[in-house]
């Protein structure tokens, strides 16, 4: 039997329209006679019914649907723009209207007028004012705990709202979890014991609006706008240690709810986490050797890589897999033959060189595209796909140990490294499968991402003048070689009436069938480093970000945080070298970034976590700059002019073959 459809409640009649409340609003600024206004704000903010009165589009229509809320959104916002300029009296009359309406005692499910009413009050910018937040908070708590299908409607409805009263709501709900967790003036505020539901009300309600921005192409505001900064400065590891005890239920954990988590906070927390793996092994290994009577050596705390620079993949692959136990221990490279101690450049130019040289073209391993400036797996069948267990690794090893690589993988990548995020129990599991668009293949082969997109366009007779068949083929060492999509593919004409699902399958050959067994071997060689349930709270974004830095530069703040050698930061070739650079364009300032870091991105923490240092050079000013990208470090020789300064680090950082190396 289907639940009865309950009928919305006649409405009061709202004879005011918006341009009536307009004129009453100019009349009542130019005379001092707000009360007509205040009679409007007072019958509208009476109850839910009034709130439908005045702002449905039309009275007498139901508006059941998600995709129309119903309401007037130019009248509600004319409303709201003008409250904060009403008197005072008028604004105390709205909350104490919003007051009465959220105190009624409620009968059976919420009627969708309740929920228009919900919507609305929602938007309101009294709400700024921490005065009003007990009055909020209640209006959360309402709306958090409505029944999931009431929250399917909302997030729809969200998603129509414009960009600017979208962020106004995110920043509002935001600012309220900061100023409970931190409040200025902690007197203004029940006692946190007594209202510990605030902050997950909150955080449910901005979930809601998260959904919403999600499901939007592209999104109302970035995904960026979601993060709480004063997260950064709360106990991050016992959220994270509640959220691994409890899950998603019983005790709240902002861990719950990551999207309001920086890319910074999460940072710590796996390092953190991974930092007590590491130390939790290190024990262990130190603890066998204790009870074995053995001699405890302070080698066995790290990962100590000892290889040859001519055999360094090789040696590396070896050393990786047979130490596979010491992986979440401290990284440490010897160079065979070589003295010196890892301070953490031997590290850097080994990761520099490993990436160097499996991301040749020669190698065979990935495949360059020129178009989308981004690597791919190469789909060539082999026998051993250890090598890709071992980029995995590599790239697990950089995130544990903050080095930052210069890798280009398209954003797919990264949703397939987190598909699942935690490695399955049962082997026979798939992993690094994920849905697949054309938006996903547009980011790595763009020409055919566009081909197939006229393909599902084309009007014409889609058999009879493309003559495909659900087949594709691929050249492997010379030899084209075909596979078919489906059973019998070879033989099904791509038609009409069928060319979606041939789009779908073949974009999903491309991106997940045809590079399985590559793709699988990568992903478990990340995960056996970064195996960790913080994976589970982050964005495929974010992974990127942790493992090749963020592409946003700031060089003014590098500039704050340099290192001088030799130099003195008020010196004139210093003076030169930071009005070339500041004045350069965003290209020349990404190559600098590279000749001298090995790679044109940002670390986590920002520009001060690159630890840059400019060296004097005590050469002759007819050479180039020198870098020494292990150490970032740049050489200077003392210039004499801006120009020839200029002259010759454009020289320079164009012409680096490769990483710069030194």
């Amino acid at each position: 039997m289907k639940a009865p459809v309950l009928p919305e409640p006649v409405l009061p009649r709202q004879p005011k329209t918006m341009k009536d409340f307009q004129e009453d609003v100019e009349k009542a600024k130019s005379t001092g006679d707000w009360k007509a206004v205040h009679d409007f704000y007072l019958t509208t903010f009476d109850s839910f019914p009034e709130l439908n009165a005045a702002f449905k589009k039309d009275a007498t229509a139901s508006f059941n649907t998600i995709e129309d809320s119903g309401i007037n959104a130019k009248f509600v916002n004319a409303v709201y723009d003008a409250l904060l300029n009403t008197p005072q009296d008028i604004q105390k009359t709205v909350l104490k209207g919003i007051i009465n309406s959220l105190l009624r005692e409620w009968k059976g499910p919420r009627t969708k007028d309740d929920l228009r009413a919900y919507f609305i009050l929602l938007q309101n910018p009294q709400f700024n004012n921490t005065s009003t937040y007990v009055i909020y908070a209640h209006l959360l708590r309402q709306i958090a705990t409505l029944v999931e299908a009431d929250h399917h409607f909302l997030v729809h409805w969200f998603k129509k709202i414009s960009q600017k009263r979208f962020k106004q709501l995110v920043e509002r709900l935001l600012q309220f979890i900061s100023l409970r967790l931190f409040p200025a003036k902690p007197e203004e505020f029940p006692p946190i014991t007594k209202c510990s539901w605030w902050i997950p009300s909150a955080s449910k309600v901005l979930a809601l609006l998260n959904t919403a921005n999600s499901l939007i192409h592209p999104s109302l505001i970035p995904y960026t706008d979601f993060y709480n900064s004063t997260l950064d400065h709360i106990d991050l590891m016992e959220e994270y240690h509640t959220w691994q005890s409890f899950g998603n239920s019983h005790r709240f954990s902002f861990c719950q709810y990551p999207f309001v988590i920086s890319i910074a906070a999460k940072k710590i927390i796996i390092q953190r986490d991974s930092e007590q793996q590491m130390i939790s092994i290190a024990r262990q290994s130190l603890v066998d050797k204790v009870s074995r009577r053995q001699r405890p050596d302070m080698n066995m705390l790290f990962l100590n890589m000892k290889v040859r620079r001519t055999h360094l993949v090789s040696d590396s692959l070896d050393e990786l897999t047979r130490k596979r136990a010491d992986l979440k221990k401290k990284l440490k490279v010897t160079f065979v033959g070589e003295a010196g101690l890892d301070m953490g450049g031997l590290t850097k130019e080994w990761f520099l060189l490993l990436i160097r040289q499996i991301f040749h073209p020669d190698y065979g391993m990935f495949t360059y595209h020129k178009d989308s400036h981004c690597h791919w797996f190469s789909s060539f069948k082999c026998d051993n796909y250890s090598e890709f267990r071992l980029v995995g690794i590599l790239m697990g090893l950089a995130v544990y140990n903050s080095i930052t690589l210069d890798i280009r993988f398209p954003p797919c990548c990264y949703k397939k490294l987190l598909s699942p995020p935690i490695i399955p129990s049962d082997q026979n599991i798939p992993v690094g499968i994920c849905s697949v668009t054309t938006d996903d293949l547009c980011q790595i082969m763009p020409e055919l991402a566009h081909g197939l997109s006229e393909l599902l366009s084309y009007e014409g007779n889609v058999e009879e003048d493309f003559y495909s068949t659900f087949q594709v083929f691929q050249e492997e060492f010379g030899i084209i070689k075909s596979y078919n999509l489906k059973p019998g593919g070879d033989k099904i004409p791509v038609t009409n009436q069928n060319r979606k699902e041939y789009v779908q399958l073949y974009i999903d050959f491309l991106l997940n069938k045809s590079i399985y067994k590559q793709f699988a071997a990568f992903y478990y060689g990340f995960h056996s480093v970064c195996a960790s349930n913080a994976l589970m709270l982050l964005r495929p974004e974010e992974v990127e970000i942790l493992v090749c830095g963020s592409p946003e530069l700031d060089m003014y703040a590098l500039q704050r945080s340099t290192q001088y050698d030799g130099y003195a930061k008020t010196d004139l070739t210093i003076r030169y070298f930071w009005d070339v650079v500041l004045g350069f364009p965003l290209d020349l300032q990404k190559k600098l970034l590279h000749f001298t870091t090995g790679s044109d991105r940002v670390p986590v923490g920002g520009m001060a976590d690159l630890n840059f240092k400019i060296s004097k050079n005590e050469t002759s000013t007819n050479w180039l700059p020198v870098a020494h990208t292990c150490f970032n470090q740049l050489c200077l020789p003392p210039y004499k002019s801006k120009k020839d300064l200029k002259q010759k680090l454009i020289i320079g950082i164009s012409n680096s073959e490769g990483f710069g190396l030194e």
